[in-house]
């Protein structure tokens, strides 16, 4: 399993990779095109407002997998072993049921937006939505994987809650 998503994440960093390379012609070019000749092209801006949205949401699923979000540690170091197990546990179990409601959430608006057209490449805006779709059953499968492991004892606590520091110095 730990194999299959490591495959996962890796084409979504190359989705991610692809995506904002289209995002940065997109808008250089509609730059250009603006200055240069007074004109531009309109479906660039929804275009690339929609690949920001995309890379987002598979950033922070490949962030999950990779543990890379920022976190506190604070009451985590006091805990004894089997005390960070149970806050684990009941973190895991809280982001599993969050996940579900961006689910739900985001299938819901994908629902009702299917016959809504965007205003400039008539793309429907589903589209926009399944970007909370894929998070969110991405999220879960992630999260269940992190937390049988770390039931299961093949993962320790240490090693789900290993966070990451701050890059910024303290004032």
């Amino acid at each position: 399993m730990d194999k299959a998503f490591r495959y996962y994440c890796r084409a979504l960093e190359a989705l991610i990779a692809a995506g904002l390379f289209v995002m940065v012609v997109l808008v250089f070019g509609n730059v250009a095109l603006r200055y240069i000749f007074n004109s531009g092209i309109s479906v660039s801006e929804e275009m690339s407002r929609w690949f920001f949205i995309w890379i987002t949401f598979l950033g922070a699923i490949v962030a999950l997998r990779e543990r890379a979000h920022l976190g506190t540690s604070m009451l985590l170091d006091r805990l004894n072993s089997t005390g960070k197990k149970v806050c684990l546990v009941i973190a895991y179990v809280m982001m599993i049921g969050t996940s579900w409601l961006v689910l739900r959430g985001a299938w819901e608006q994908a629902r009702i937006n299917l016959d809504v057209t965007a205003p400039s490449s008539g793309a429907s805006m589903a589209i926009f939505y399944a970007s909370g779709i894929v998070f969110a059953v991405s999220a879960i499968l992630i999260l269940l994987a992190d937390l049988w492991g770390l039931v299961s004892g093949r993962i320790t606590p240490e090693a789900l809650a290993a966070m990451r520091e701050s890059e910024e110095e303290p004032a």
